[in-house]
């Protein structure tokens, strides 16, 4: 039965026959007989046949969910019962975006390996949103807002901004003593449109909705941002886990530091570390999930910002 739903599941994703077949190593037939069986078990068809087309019906849709659910269950029981009895042990996949991760989860990597050293860990930096069924990935950092989906999900820290800019670029342009004063300066902005959590908008200022400021320069690299912004080039408007560091070390100040200790706003974007449910490796999944919120902590060190200081 476990074998059916495996290979129920490789066949709604792949949405062949023969791939999974190719995948498993076994004849196209053996595939179709453990789907006709599980038909034939549940009274009902899971696939739309046709010689040019596979698809699921609608019963195979509403199953897909609970196949995987049923095989994580017993994943985890099993996973559960081997880890009373040894220490966690073997691979873990893991993705994050690519900044972030740099700057924030390979040092919590580090520090996991060193309490789990029976653990290997695939450590995968990239922007790109990964499906953690087709990649075989465990865990996945995603910073924006979720869509809904069967990830199980869970909260790291909400995303907060914050306006910066060099003590280079002050001293030559001035303070913008309020956020209105931007539409005076140059600043860094996105090339392409921004998401609705990203953009120059400031609680009480233009009726709420964001300020058209302007700049020279426009990137949608994050690094590429900050760069500018230590050599002086405008002002900056970014989430505090990317500038953090400079903030401490006087290399950036931040303009209206009130602004990156509001309340986060329900629905905006946040960071959250997603897995899938199903997955033999869930324990080793919970274990890294849980140990990269300690590292984080409950307030996320990033945003605990130094007090603004003026420039001379």
């Amino acid at each position: 039965m476990f074998d059916a739903l495996e290979t129920f599941l490789a066949v709604a994703t792949a949405g062949n026959f023969s791939e999974v077949a190719r995948r498993q190593d076994v004849a196209v037939s053996s595939v179709t007989r453990k789907i006709d069986a599980l038909e034939s078990e549940l009274g009902s068809k899971l696939f739309h046949r046709s010689p040019r087309r596979l698809s699921l019906t609608d019963a195979g849709q509403q199953f897909v969910p609970r196949a995987r659910n049923i095989l994580g269950e017993v994943a985890g029981a099993k996973e559960s019962i081997h880890a009373s009895d040894a220490e966690p042990r073997g691979l873990l996949s893991v993705t994050a975006p690519t900044v972030f991760g740099r700057q924030h989860v390979v040092s919590a990597v580090a520090s996991f390996l060193r309490c789990f050293p029976d653990i290997e860990l695939d450590l995968h930096l990239t922007d790109q949103i990964l499906d953690l069924s087709e990649q075989r990935m465990d865990v996945a950092i995603r910073i924006g807002v979720l869509p809904d989906s069967e990830l199980h999900a869970t909260s790291l820290s909400p995303v907060r901004l914050v306006t910066c800019a060099s003590p280079a670029y002050l001293a030559r342009w001035g303070r913008p003593a309020s956020p209105e004063d931007l539409l005076r300066h140059n600043c860094i902005t996105v090339a392409t449109p921004p998401s609705p959590g990203f953009i120059w908008r400031y609680a009480g200022v233009n009726r709420n909705q964001p300020l058209p400021v302007r700049g020279n320069l426009r990137t949608d690299s994050k690094d590429g941002m900050l760069e500018a912004a230590l050599q002086g080039i405008g002002v900056l408007h970014i989430a505090t886990w990317v500038v953090s560091q400079h903030l401490r070390s006087g290399q950036l100040v931040a303009l209206f530091p009130e602004e990156a200790m509001a309340p986060p706003i329900p629905g905006m974007p946040a960071i959250h570390a997603v897995r899938l449910p199903g997955r033999s490796h869930a324990t080793k999944a919970r274990l890294f999930i849980e140990h990269l919120r300690s590292e984080i902590g409950d307030v996320p060190w990033w945003d605990c910002l130094p007090p603004s200081s003026p420039v001379g």
